[in-house]
C-alpha cells in the first residue's frame, strides 16, 4: 500500500516581529498576489492555507480592496483555505475570554466568507493550556495542531504510561483537565518540514531521502504531512513541478497537493488503535527547560500591564454595564465592542503580546492598547449614564445633596474603596467669562464642608477633599459642546459588602462637621484579619490573625543580571543576587483615614548599570545565550524602590504598589515571598483552569530556573495554611524550594537588549530605560477550609468598583439593586454580555476545581439554557451543575 504525502502550502504569518507591522504587511500583499496568480495560471496548484487567521484577509484588502471578489471566488471553490480564528494569539498571556472571543470573532468572519477550516491551529504558540481540548470540543473540532509543548520520541525511544508529556508519534490523544479528548497533531519536524521542495531531480532525491525519513520517524499513519512554507515564506511557484518530480522518483509514495481537511480526514481514518496520551497543559515539561519561552511573560512588562487593564475594562466592566443598560434602552453596542475586541486582539499574536519583537512593533502596540481602552471607556460612559438616568435618585435624597451611583460589575461581594471627583457648583462660559467664573467659584468653596451618606441617610466612611475649580465641558447628543468651570470635590468612599453585579446610590451632602483623622506614628498595619510589622531588615512580618499563623521576611526585592534576550532569561555565570535585606532607607505612615492606612517603605539597592562590553560582542557574534560569558560591570547606580502598603479596615488582603524608575540595563527585578510552607505542588490561574503544577522539574531539565505563567493568582499551601499572591498584569512567577520552605518569586521587571531567536536584532526599547513603573500586587492568607474562597477572591481582586455622578431625578430602577445573583464559591464568571444576533443575555462560568459542584445564577424572569462557547441556540435547560473544570455558557430566554 502506498503512503500518501500530503503537501500543504502555507506561510506562517506573524503580522509583526523582526520587522514592523507595515513592512510585513507589504510582504503579505506580495504573497497573496502571488497565490492568486498561481490559482489563475496553474490548475494543479490546488490550495493555500492562510495560517488559521482571518485578519490576513482584512490586511490584504486594506491595500487591494478591488480583490475582494477574487478572494471570494477562490474561497468558494475551496482553493484558498481560511479560518478558524481571527488571529493566532498567544494562549497564556491572553485572558480566558480573549481565547473564546478569538474563536467567536473568527467564526463571524469566516461566516461572512462562507467557509472555514475546522482545526485548532496553534503552530507556534508558546505552550498549550490544559483547557484547549475542551475549547476545541465546544467548537466542534476533532484535531488540534501545535508545534510546541510535547517531546516527540519516535519509534527508537518508545514511551511508557508514565510519560505524560512525550509521544512516540506526531499524532496522539490529548486529554484536557476536564477529560475532554481530541487528537493532538504535533509538528514534530516543525511546520516547515516541506519547505522549498526542489524540482530538480538530484536535489529532490537528497531532499526527500532525508525528509521522508524524518516524517516517518514520528508518523503513526500512512498519511505523511509536509508543511510547504515557513515564517513569511513566499509561495513556492514551481511546486506543481516539484510534486511531479517526487512522484517520478518515489513510486511507493503518492505525493499530492493537499489541505488540512483532506489530510485530517485521511489521517483520522488511519490512526492506530493505541496512541500515547498527553494530559493537561503542554509546556515542554520534558525538555531541558531553556526554550519553553515562559520568560516572554516578563519581557516588556509594561505591555502585560496594559493588556491586563484593557482586558479588565472590556470583559469585566464595559460588557457587564452595557448588558445592564440594555434593559433600559433595548440597545447593545455589538459593533463597537467587536471593533474594540479586534483592535485589542491585534496585540495578542505570540510575538506581539510576548514582547519579543523589534521596538517599532511594541510602540505600535501601545497605540492599539490606548485605542481599545478609549473605546471601552466610551462604552462604560454611555452605559453608566444610561443606568444612572434610569435609577430613582430622588426618592431617598437628602436636601441639597449630589447623588452618585456605584456599580459592582464583579461576581463577588466587594469591600473596597471607590474614588471619584464630583462637581458641585458650575458656571458655563455662556453665563460668565471663565476667568470671572473661576474667581466666583473659588470664593464659594472656601467655607464649604461635605460628607457622604447612603440612601437611608446614614453616614458612610468617606474621605472628602475640596479641590480648586476646574475647566470641563459637556457633549450633548443634540447640541454643540458646552464648556464650563466647576467646583470639584474629591470623594473616596469605603463600600462594605457590596453585592455582586449590583449598584447603590450615595449622596454628597453639606455638613458643618469636620472629619479629622489623626495619623498614628506607628509604622505598622493591623485590622481584624492581619497584623503587619516592618522588620529592621526591611522585610515584613505578617500574622494571619484568623488562622493564628505567622509569616516572616516577606517582600524581599531581588536583582540579578540578565544576558539573555526577549525570549529567555539568563543570569551571568557565578553571579550572586542583590537583595533588599538591610537596604531599607526610610519608612513612614503615608496616610491614614477612617477606612484604611498606608505605609511607605523605601529601599535602595546599588545595581550594576549594565552588562560589560563582552555582551555586545557576543550578541554581534550571535553567540547562543547559554554559551555567553558576559558579566555585569562594577559601576553601580542606586535603584530606589518605593512601596506603598495599604490595609483596608475590613480587608483580608494586603495591597502593594511598588514604584521605581529603571536606569539600568541587562537585569531582572523580582519580589520574593518566603512562605514557611512546604508542598510538592502549587496552584496558579490560567486559561479556564486552576492549574496544579509540580515544584520539581523533570530529569531532563537543565535550566536552573522554572518560571511559570499566571493571570490572577498563585497559591502555595500545605495541609493547614496557605498564601495567595494576586498580581495585576505581572504574569511571570517561580516557586523555589529553599531553606526547607517554598519561596514565591514574582517578576516585576526584566530589561534586555536584543530580540533573540535566529539572528541579532537590537531592541534598546526592551531595556525599559528611564521608564517609570508602578507594580500592583496583593497578598492574602487562608486556613485549611477557605483556600477556595481565597483564590476566588483573587480572581476578582483587580476589578474596581465603578462610580458616576448623576442628578436628582425619578427613575424606573431602584436606587440600589442587583442585576444578577451569582452564588457558588467553586465557579468564576468570565462573561456577562449579549448574544450577537438575538441580544439574549449570555453568561459564561467555569468550575475552578477538579470536583463536581453546584452553583446558581438567577436573572429576573429569565431561564438559562446551556450552550457552548459558540453561544448557539439550545433547548437544554441549565441545571447549574458544573463538572470538574467545566466551561459553561448560558444563553438566557425571557420567561412567559
Amino acid at each position: 500500500m502506498k503512503k500518501t504525502v500530503h503537501i500543504i502550502s502555507h506561510s506562517h504569518w506573524d503580522r509583526e516581529w523582526y520587522l514592523p507591522y507595515e513592512r510585513h504587511h507589504m510582504l503579505l500583499v506580495e504573497l497573496i498576489d502571488d497565490v492568486l496568480e498561481l490559482f489563475e495560471t496553474d490548475p494543479e496548484f490546488k490550495s493555500f492555507y492562510l495560517d488559521g487567521q482571518t485578519i490576513i484577509l482584512d490586511d490584504y484588502l486594506e491595500v487591494r480592496p478591488e480583490k475582494r471578489d477574487v478572494l471570494q471566488k477562490y474561497i468558494d471553490n475551496g482553493q484558498l483555505k481560511i479560518g478558524p480564528f481571527y488571529i493566532l494569539q498567544d494562549a497564556y498571556l491572553t485572558s480566558s475570554e480573549s481565547n473564546v472571543r478569538n474563536a467567536l470573532i473568527g467564526k463571524q468572519e469566516t461566516d461572512k466568507w462562507g467557509a472555514t477550516t475546522d482545526i485548532g491551529y496553534f503552530p507556534d504558540t508558546f505552550g498549550n493550556p490544559g483547557q484547549i481540548p475542551q475549547l476545541m470540543n465546544q467548537l466542534g473540532f476533532e484535531v488540534a495542531a501545535y508545534g510546541r509543548g510535547v517531546k516527540p520520541t519516535g519509534f527508537a525511544n518508545q514511551t511508557s504510561e508514565g510519560d505524560n508529556f512525550v509521544s512516540s508519534y506526531s499524532e496522539m490523544n490529548w486529554k484536557g483537565v476536564d477529560n475532554s479528548e481530541i487528537v493532538g497533531l504535533l509538528f514534530a519536524n516543525w511546520y516547515s518540514n516541506g519547505n522549498e521542495i526542489p524540482s530538480e531531480k538530484e536535489s529532490a532525491k537528497k531532499f526527500w531521502n532525508q525528509k521522508l525519513k524524518d516524517v516517518e520517524t514520528y508518523a503513526s499513519t500512512s498519511h505523511l504531512l509536509m508543511m510547504n512554507g515557513c515564517d513569511h515564506q513566499p509561495v513556492q511557484k514551481e511546486l506543481t513541478q516539484a510534486i511531479r518530480v517526487a512522484n517520478e522518483l518515489y513510486p511507493d509514495y503518492e505525493f499530492i497537493h493537499s489541505d488540512f481537511t483532506t489530510y485530517m480526514t485521511n489521517m483520522m481514518e488511519d490512526l492506530p488503535e493505541k496512541l500515547d496520551t498527553v494530559t493537561g497543559e503542554l509546556t515542554s515539561q520534558e525538555t531541558e527547560g531553556w526554550y519553553t519561552l515562559t520568560n516572554t511573560a516578563s519581557s516588556r512588562v509594561y505591555l502585560k500591564q496594559e493588556n491586563a487593564k484593557v482586558s479588565r475594562l472590556l470583559e469585566s466592566i464595559a460588557e457587564p454595564l452595557a448588558t445592564m443598560a440594555y434593559e433600559v434602552t433595548g440597545k447593545y453596542p455589538h459593533d463597537i465592542l467587536d471593533y474594540a475586541w479586534k483592535v485589542y486582539m491585534q496585540n495578542h499574536p505570540h510575538d506581539s503580546i510576548c514582547g519579543c519583537s523589534v521596538d517599532e512593533v511594541h510602540e505600535e502596540m501601545m497605540t492599539r492598547f490606548q485605542k481599545a481602552e478609549n473605546i471601552a471607556k466610551y462604552v462604560i460612559d454611555e452605559a453608566t449614564v444610561t443606568l444612572a438616568e434610569a435609577i430613582n435618585t430622588q426618592e431617598n435624597a437628602p436636601e441639597d445633596s449630589i447623588p452618585f451611583v456605584v456599580f459592582n460589575t464583579s461576581a463577588t461581594e466587594k469591600t473596597d474603596k471607590v474614588s471619584l471627583t464630583l462637581e458641585t457648583e458650575k458656571i458655563y462660559f455662556s453665563e460668565k467669562f471663565p476667568t470671572e467664573g473661576y474667581k466666583d467659584l473659588d470664593q464659594i468653596k472656601e467655607n464649604t464642608q461635605y460628607k457622604v451618606v447612603d440612601e437611608k441617610g446614614q453616614d458612610v466612611l468617606a474621605q472628602v477633599d475640596i479641590l480648586n475649580p476646574k475647566f470641563n465641558y459637556e457633549l450633548p447628543k443634540d447640541a454643540f459642546r458646552q464648556p464650563y468651570i466647576a467646583n470639584n470635590v474629591s470623594v473616596s468612599v469605603y463600600v462594605e459588602n457590596m453585592a455582586p453585579l449590583s449598584w447603590t446610590t450615595y449622596y454628597l451632602v453639606p455638613t458643618t462637621e469636620k472629619d479629622v483623622v489623626k495619623n498614628s506614628e506607628t509604622v505598622s498595619l493591623e485590622n481584624d484579619y492581619l497584623a503587619i510589622e516592618v522588620d529592621q531588615d526591611g522585610t515584613l512580618n505578617v500574622k494571619d490573625k484568623v488562622n493564628n499563623k505567622k509569616y516572616k521576611q516577606l517582600m524581599i526585592f531581588e536583582n540579578t543580571g540578565d544576558i539573555g534576550n526577549e525570549y529567555v532569561y539568563k543570569k551571568p555565570n557565578g553571579e550572586e543576587p542583590i537583595l533588599s535585606i538591610g537596604k531599607l532607607v526610610d519608612k513612614k505612615v503615608l496616610e491614614e483615614t477612617s477606612f484604611d492606612k498606608q505605609l511607605l517603605l523605601t529601599h535602595e539597592l546599588d545595581i550594576p548599570v549594565s552588562a560589560n562590553e563582552l555582551l555586545d560582542l557576543e550578541q554581534n557574534q550571535v553567540v547562543e545565550f547559554r554559551n555567553r560569558k558576559a558579566q555585569r560591570v562594577t559601576e553601580t547606580k542606586p535603584l530606589k524602590i518605593e512601596t506603598v502598603l495599604t490595609l483596608g479596615k475590613q480587608s483580608k488582603s494586603l495591597s502593594f504598589t511598588t514604584r521605581l524608575t529603571n536606569e539600568m540595563k541587562d537585569h531582572r527585578l523580582r519580589v520574593l515571598f518566603p512562605t514557611g510552607l512546604q508542598s510538592s505542588v502549587h496552584y496558579a490561574d490560567t486559561i479556564y483552569e486552576t492549574v496544579e503544577r509540580p515544584n520539581n522539574v523533570s530529569e531532563s531539565w537543565t535550566n536552573p530556573e522554572n518560571n511559570q505563567r499566571t493571570h490572577h493568582f498563585i497559591q502555595v499551601k500545605d495541609d493547614n495554611n496557605g498564601l495567595v499572591i494576586a498580581p495585576d498584569g505581572l504574569n511571570e512567577y517561580e516557586v523555589i524550594e529553599e531553606n526547607n520552605q517554598l519561596t514565591l518569586a514574582v517578576t516585576l521587571l526584566r530589561a534586555t537588549g536584543e530580540l533573540g531567536d535566529w539572528g541579532y536584532f537590537p531592541t534598546p526599547g526592551a531595556q525599559c530605560l528611564n521608564r517609570e513603573f508602578e507594580f500592583t500586587y496583593h497578598l492574602s492568607f487562608h486556613g485549611k477550609e477557605d483556600g477556595l474562597e481565597a483564590i476566588r477572591e483573587a480572581k476578582y481582586k483587580t476589578i474596581p468598583l465603578t462610580a458616576l455622578q448623576t442628578s436628582l431625578h425619578e427613575g424606573e430602577l431602584k436606587s440600589s439593586d442587583r442585576y444578577l445573583t451569582v452564588e457558588g464559591e467553586a465557579v468564576a464568571l468570565t462573561a456577562l454580555k449579549r448574544h450577537r444576533e438575538s441580544n439574549d443575555l449570555i453568561t459564561r462560568v467555569y468550575n475552578l476545581t477538579n470536583k463536581e459542584t453546584t452553583y446558581s445564577i438567577t436573572a429576573e424572569n429569565q431561564e438559562a439554557y446551556k450552550t457552548t462557547i459558540l453561544e448557539e441556540e439550545s433547548l437544554v435547560k441549565d441545571d447549574f451543575t458544573a463538572k470538574p473544570f467545566e466551561i459553561i455558557t448560558q444563553r438566557w430566554k425571557k420567561g412567559k
